[in-house]
């Protein structure tokens, strides 16, 4: 896709690890895996399948 190599990774990541530090890192791939898997589950369609179907309106009984 983009024909990114070894050498190239590694500056990304180094640079990735010099500007938000070694704790911060983890969490934002976690964040960023977590964003894409919710947009391909958007462009795919599954919120649609899982819809909830309107509740039945309940009966009254008549007052006596």
């Amino acid at each position: 896709m983009f024909n990114l190599g070894l050498p190239e990774l590694l500056v990304i990541g180094a640079a990735a690890l010099i500007f938000f530090g070694p704790k911060r890192l983890p969490e934002l791939a976690k964040s960023l895996g977590q964003g894409i898997r919710d947009f391909k589950k958007a462009m795919e369609g599954e919120d649609d399948k899982k819809q909830v179907p309107p509740e039945a309106p309940e009966k009254k009984e008549p007052h006596v």
